[in-house]
């Protein structure tokens, strides 16, 4: 069965009832316990430096043009809340990486109703690290180009107005790959093919991702969304899979 372009927000919520439900709980709590320190952790630094971020990113302006600068600041605090969001999703899902792997097969198991999967233990969980953390190396490899051209344009006078809107639309593509790979690499998917599945169902994949996206933007709200997002991608998984 196809999932409908906007159906995100059901697959969100559907898994934060599985998350939070007793069979799962254990398997969250490590990432969640990652998840928030790395939060903590970047708020503190972001706090510090955050004005002068912005003011940096603003371009100089002429005097009789610097009421322009009441449009503009606001434009320079979203590029540079999306970029430390961007920075924080990023860091945590590799840290996190291999209890991120092991949630999604939990909650497949709990979807299915079936368990291919070997039993939990740490040695099977310690197993996971290397094929995990390659993973998430490729995705690394697919997110830095990218984001570099898009830190570059943010620095381009003029130009980088549009800097916010597409780190927008690659953050929702790039929140859909982060999640959806988990399932897709319990199952064995290479990298090449999972993303060309994406594309296929490239219009569901971006609802799956802005809902995402925007949930994780909430401070705070975004640690517990974490496991959520992971159990809704699989979901997404299975039901597009069949």
């Amino acid at each position: 069965m196809q999932a409908p372009v906007l159906s995100g927000p059901q697959y969100l919520r559907e898994g934060l009832k599985l998350v939070l439900s007793p069979g799962l709980r254990l398997f969250v709590l490590l990432p969640l316990a990652v998840n928030l320190l790395l939060f903590v952790g970047l708020i503190y630094f972001a706090g510090h430096q955050f004005s002068l971020w912005v003011d940096s990113l603003i371009p100089t302006l002429p005097g009789w043009l610097s009421f322009l600068n009441y449009v503009l600041w606001p434009l320079f605090v979203v590029l540079v809340v999306l970029m430390v969001f961007f920075t924080f999703t990023m860091l945590a899902n590799i840290i996190a990486a291999p209890f991120n792997g092991f949630l999604a097969e939990k909650v497949e198991v709990v979807v299915r109703g079936t368990d291919p999967f070997p039993a939990f233990s740490w040695g099977e969980l310690a197993a996971m690290v290397p094929r995990t953390l390659s993973r998430e190396l490729r995705k690394l490899g697919y997110f830095v180009p990218r984001a570099l051209a898009l830190f570059i344009l943010s620095w381009i006078p003029v130009v980088n107005i549009v800097a916010a809107p597409l780190w927008l639309l690659f953050g929702v593509w790039m929140m859909a790959i982060q999640y959806i790979d988990y399932p897709a690499d319990n199952n064995k998917m290479s990298w090449q093919d999972m993303l060309a599945w994406l594309r296929a169902k490239r219009w569901q994949s971006l609802g799956f991702g802005g809902s995402v996206y925007l949930v994780l933007l909430i401070p705070f709200v975004n640690i517990v969304m974490m496991p959520a997002a992971i159990a809704g991608a699989t979901l997404f998984w299975v039901r597009e899979r069949g």
